[in-house]
């Protein structure tokens, strides 16, 4: 009875060991599969749809809650005129506020003293025709804006979706075509994908500061802008397996 047990164990051992050696032989042939790494990239060119302008009213007083009172003035006579030209006040915000003390000269540091405070008020409005920019800028100089700081193009969620959709095809066939021209002069066959990893992003188009002369200066000429275009560009890396 014992050695009939012996011979149970001694059996059931060998088995234990086929089975992991199997197991084994068939992760390394599974981490031995050849492959051939590639990256491709794409790029798709559009015409941006939106438009964001960052207007700017700025006024100084040697008392602060003057130069407060006076900016709320004019920079409510800014989105006066803005409302007033079709823009919803939902596609307005503002995104800055501050007061700064503007000092004398001195020669000494510890003897300065001020002079005015200047309050700066920032309104960013977004545009969802680009075609409306200059129109917008004259507007918001007409109505106070002595500062537009900034004027950026982009493109909306969809459009940019749409694009970069495109700009990854382009991006996996440059991959594919890399990798077949590998695999033919390495004398192999493409069997399959092992990995794939993607990354993507596009670049605005950003103008210079436009400076407006004068608070409620009058535009006699339009104020001429071009959007330009908008490059969306994407990356792949993907992981041939060969044989």
């Amino acid at each position: 009875m014992r050695r009939r047990l012996n011979l149970f164990i001694i059996a059931l051992v060998l088995v234990t060991v086929a089975v992991i050696g199997c197991a084994a032989a068939q992760t390394t042939d599974a981490a031995n599969i050849d492959v051939i790494h590639v990256s491709g990239s794409g790029s798709v060119t559009g015409t941006p749809d939106r438009a964001q302008i960052t207007f700017a009213v700025q006024t100084e007083n040697a008392n602060v809650k003057t130069a407060q009172s006076e900016n709320a003035v004019q920079m409510n006579a800014v989105i006066d005129a803005l409302v007033a030209s079709g823009i919803p006040k939902d596609q307005m915000k503002t995104t800055g506020y501050s007061i700064y003390p503007v000092y004398q000269d001195s020669n000494g540091l510890l003897n300065q003293k001020v002079q005015t405070y200047r309050v700066t008020n920032t309104l960013q409005v977004t545009l969802k025709d680009v075609n409306q920019t200059g129109n917008v800028i004259d507007t918001a100089v007409k109505g106070g804006a002595n500062n537009v700081n900034s004027v950026q193009f982009m493109l909306s969620d969809e459009q940019a979706q749409a694009l970069r959709s495109e700009a990854l095809k382009n991006a996996v066939t440059l991959a594919r075509a890399d990798a077949d021209v590998v695999a033919a002069a390495l004398g192999v066959n493409i069997t399959g994908v092992q990995s794939a990893d993607i990354s993507q992003g596009y670049t605005p188009v950003v103008y210079d500061n436009y400076q407006a002369e004068a608070a409620g200066a009058k535009v006699a000429v339009p104020t001429p802008v071009q959007p330009g275009d908008v490059t969306v560009t994407a990356q792949v890396s993907v992981t041939y397996s060969i044989r």
